[in-house]
């Protein structure tokens, strides 16, 4: 297949296009690099250095001759998204509309579109949440993906777009950016190999679904060849706080440094869960690497890449 990845120098998308390329197609990459890395893209993939919201990237879509859109691009940091909601929207709602006008137009055949379980449902009524709890976002950046989601229903009824929706829960991993897109565990991860003390928000009994980068790529590649419009939960079924995380990873690391706390995050849900039962039905997923090789695989991509720095002075 022809393939177009948008975000594909970040995090999550940069390990999709690996994926696919290994698995013998051909992808071009589209990323501002506002938060990813030129050396995160495989060399094999065409590289475009565009922003979403450049009406520019319509023309790209347009013109492609692309049979899959996989969009990852995103504002995707939940705080500056509650600092910046029109900077949130403007990335999220309006350069998401941007490409599914360039799939209209050039005849692409389905969107897999990276959205979040972790904030599309917002405080959960039940747990885990299935993909038929209320959708009651408490964040623009929650906001936002919602309305992708509904885009893409509005682009299947009225254009015959297909798609596939991925709700990730709280995914980590090697090459997050602990700056940037950042999570808790690259966050404690790089704080601990560097000597700093990391702060924990509020009691740290806060609970995340944490969801290994490979398992979420094995997703993305199922949903390749799946043959329905759908919506899926990608996450482990499993709540883990942020206490937990931290001693692990400062064992891990064999950091000395106490366990503090700060202040909690005015607005921060108090817990995430995502039930996968759909997903393994369905799609045929379910995670298969566990919480500690997870945080074990993740320290020592940081430790190695830490070493490769060194070695540069």
């Amino acid at each position: 297949m022809r393939i177009l990845v948008t975000g594909g120098a970040g995090f999550i998308g940069s390990q999709v296009v690996d994926a696919y390329i290994e698995a013998g197609h051909e992808v071009h990459v589209v990323d501002n690099l506002s938060t990813g890395l030129r050396e995160n893209v495989h060399p094999s993939a065409v590289f475009h250095l565009m922003d979403i919201r450049d009406p520019a990237v319509t023309r790209l879509v347009a013109e492609g001759q692309y049979e899959v859109l996989n969009h990852h691009a995103a504002q995707m940091d939940v705080r500056r998204s509650v600092e910046d909601p029109v900077y949130d929207a403007e990335v999220n709602a309006i350069g998401t509309l941007r490409l599914l006008e360039g799939a209209r137009r050039g005849g692409v055949k389905k969107v897999i579109f990276a959205s979040t379980g972790g904030a599309i449902y917002g405080e959960q009524d039940y747990f885990p949440a299935d993909e038929q709890h209320p959708l009651r976002p408490v964040s623009p950046y929650g906001v936002t993906k919602l309305i992708g989601e509904k885009y893409l229903h509005y682009y299947r009824v009225v254009h015959g777009l297909h798609y596939v929706v991925l709700r990730y829960s709280n995914v980590y991993g090697p090459r997050q950016n602990p700056h940037g897109e950042a999570g808790v565990v690259a966050i404690f991860t790089e704080r601990l190999l560097r000597g700093e003390q990391p702060i924990i928000n509020g009691d740290g009994l806060q609970t995340r679904d944490f969801v290994y980068v490979g398992d979420v790529v094995r997703a993305n590649l199922l949903a390749l060849h799946f043959d329905r419009d759908d919506v899926f939960n990608i996450g482990t079924g499993v709540e883990t706080d942020v206490n937990t995380i931290f001693r692990r990873l400062r064992e891990l690391c064999g950091a000395d440094v106490p366990e503090r706390h700060g202040p909690a995050k005015p607005g921060e849900q108090r817990r995430s869960v995502l039930d996968i039962t759909k997903a393994r039905r369905e799609l045929g997923w379910e995670p298969q690497v566990p919480l500690r090789e997870g945080l074990a695989n993740t320290v020592e991509y940081f430790r190695a890449k830490f070493a490769r720095a060194a070695s540069q002075f």
